[in-house]
Order: C-alpha cells, then structure tokens, then sequence
C-alpha cells in the first residue's frame, strides 16, 4: 500500500501559506515557472531562487533562505510532476496526484445522498467544497498531454453547475485527457442538468453509473434510498439520448451476486446503448466491514452467475469487464474479460500468490482484503500441472 497522506516532521513558515495546492519540481523538472510550484530540494544542494515553497525530506537538509516544509517519512517517493496539498500551517501533506501512477482519482466531496450497504467510502455531511477547488487547482497545474483522470466522491453531481465548470475546464487545458467521473446518476433525472453535461462537449469524458438491481426494491436497498432505480435509470436515459458516454458498474456481493443475469438482462434490453458494463468485486472498507454479514460473499459462490451475466452481455456485444477479482477464483472462460483495476496505491497480493504462475496478469487485492478474503485463494500452477482443489462454499 501507498501511503497518500502524513504529518509534515518539520516546517519553516513566515506565515499561512497562500495556497493549497502545489506541483512538486525538482531538478530534472525545473523550469522558469514558479507559480504553484515547490522545489524539491535534495540534500546539501543549492535551493534554487524564486520558489514560494521549498520540501525537503529530512529538516536537517533544509534551506537557509525561503519558506519549507520537510515531507512525512512515508511521502518521500515524491519527485517531480506530482501534486500535492498542504494544510495552511504546513503540518499536513496529502498527495492529490502522482505522475507514475496508471490511473489518478480525484475525490471531489464526501457529501452524498445515498447510503449504500457496501460504501468504502461513507458519505459526511459536513462542508467541503475546498475538495473541489483544489481538483480545480490540479486541473490548472496539470501539463495538457496528461492522459487521463477521475473524479469520484461522495456524489460530484451534488456540485451541480459547479462540476460542469470543472469538467469545461478539463476539456480546455487536458484535451488529450480521458475524463471518467464516478456518479450515482440520479442527477441526471433532470433533463436539463443531463444537457448541460452533454454541452461541455468533450467527446473523451464518461461517466461511471452503479446499477443493483433490475428493478426498484433490490437497488434502492443496496443504496438505502427510496426511489434511486427509478432515477438513475432515467438519468441514463437522459444521458443515452444526448449521447453520452456510458459506464455501468455492478459491485457484486451477497444482496445483488444472485441477481447478477437478471441485471444484466436488464441493461442488455433496455440500456443497450451504454458504452461498457463493469462487475465489480467487493472493497473491504468503509460499510462493507461494518455490514460484512449482508453483504460478504466468496467470489466461488456466484461462478455460476457472473459466467452468465458476462455470457449474456457478450452476447449482445455489450462491452464487459470484471474489475477486482482474483483468477483463482473465477472460471478460466472469464479471465479474457477481468482488468487489473484495483488503484495501484491499496493494491496488494496475498502471501499465496507469490508461487502462482499468472500472478502478473491477475489484478491481487485491496489493502482491505486483511479483513476479509475467500479461503480458496490458491497459487495456480503452470500449464499442464494439476491445480489445487477447492473447498466446499
């Protein structure tokens, strides 16, 4: 696991710092532009002038001259190009955006209005608007070629007109940037707010939309909120009508894993012009450990009916991916639809897996798997060995 936050242990500052966000440069990065930018300094080396801040990774290497901040123990893999954020003292350091990562997600709010039973991330209600103005900040630092970015919460779409100036914003200096946005979809229930997305106009943005069931009641139990099917189905529709792009996901666990054909029916027949359908396995966080007894389930439970929701997607050319699942654990006849999707800082493997021979293709387990993991996680062996047996689920 990456660690993406810390306690700075030491800092050096004439007063509150003016700003919030900051893109880390160092020597191989140095350019003239010192705005928002903060000097990584390297031990015993000569701080260059102009920098409003300067990090360094022990207090003893700071500078003599200018304000520093000495980055937490567990941040010091920063270099240059990534972005981080600083609390007004200097005391805190949280990493918004790391150049060697395959993917960045930036968390916009954890306001939200559902409550779902399975939530690694569980909604607050206080204030933090400051969250979407530091991805604004972000967006603004960011070099145009950046390939990608995401945006998740809590529910963006709470922002409303707010999240559109930020995606405009995207679009105008990351135009080389797949833009993929993680939303309830209710929001776009209202025709009006479904257009304006469509008028930002940037054919490389896609929104993520989570479906559990095929109808109300299953799927207004999982998000715990009264009439939320009925919403985010039409707010898909919405979307579907002004051509958007579309994502569905499925987060498979004991409430929906048994309605996962049905599901799938579902979108084959009514959504059919979504551009990709995403089954998800379980993240051991938030909710899901303090409701671990709905919704727990081992992976080998449900063979049966994520072969047929993938058959049936499939067949009707429905773009399909398993996200999050172990090989071992899954029929052979799937493997060609998972992806590694598990974010490279809470990804990890299991002690098994370092004598599996497809470790490298599979996509491991979050962090959070220490809570709870099925027991037939087994190492895989070459092909034309016998393979372990499993146990009985």
């Amino acid at each position: 696991m990456i660690q993406l936050r810390g306690r700075s242990s030491g800092f050096d500052l004439e007063g509150p710092l003016g700003r919030a966000v900051w893109m880390v440069i160092d020597q191989a990065t140095l350019t003239p532009e010192r705005r928002g930018r903060a000097f990584l300094l390297e031990a015993e080396a000569e701080p260059p002038p102009g920098f409003d801040l300067y990090l360094v990774k022990e207090p003893a290497d700071a500078p003599t001259q200018g304000q520093w901040v000495a980055l937490p123990p567990l941040l010091r893999y920063l270099s240059g190009g990534d972005v981080i954020s600083t609390s007004e003292t200097g005391e805190y350091v949280r990493v918004l955006w790391r150049t060697k990562s395959p993917a960045n997600s930036v968390l916009l709010t954890e306001r939200c209005d559902h409550y779902c039973l399975m939530c690694s991330q569980p909604p607050k209600e206080r204030e933090d608007d400051w969250l979407l103005e530091n991805a604004c900040e972000l967006v603004r630092l960011l070099p145009p070629s950046t390939p990608g970015i995401g945006f998740t919460g809590g529910e963006p779409t709470l922002y409303g007109e707010r999240l559109i100036e930020l995606l405009r914003l995207c679009r105008n200096l990351l135009p080389e940037a797949a833009v993929h946005v993680l939303s309830n979809g209710r929001r776009f229930a209202d025709p009006a707010f479904a257009s304006a997305w469509a008028e930002v106009l940037n054919p490389r943005m896609m929104v993520g939309i989570p479906l559990y069931g095929a109808e109300p009641a299953l799927h207004d139990y999982v998000v715990q909120a009264r009439g939320a099917f009925d919403e985010t189905v039409r707010g898909i529709v919405n979307l579907g009508e002004n051509r958007q792009r579309i994502e569905i996901r499925v987060v498979i666990h004991q409430q929906t894993a048994p309605a996962l054909p049905e599901i799938a029916e579902f979108i084959a027949r009514n959504l059919p012009f979504v551009e990709q359908v995403a089954l998800m396995g379980l993240e051991m966080m938030g909710f899901a450990r303090a409701n671990v007894d709905q919704v727990w389930i081992d992976p080998l439970s449900y063979r049966q009916e994520l072969r047929e929701a993938v058959s049936l997607l499939a067949r009707r050319r429905v773009k399909t991916m398993i996200y999050n699942h172990q090989l071992c654990l899954i029929d052979r006849e799937l493997w060609p639809f998972t992806v590694r999707s598990i974010s490279d800082w809470k990804n990890e493997y299991h002690p098994e897996c370092d004598a599996c021979s497809v470790r490298e293709r599979c996509g491991g387990f979050f962090f959070s798997a220490k809570y709870k993991v099925s027991e037939n996680i087994r190492a895989l062996p070459a092909e034309g060995e016998r393979e372990p047996a499993l146990l009985d689920v």
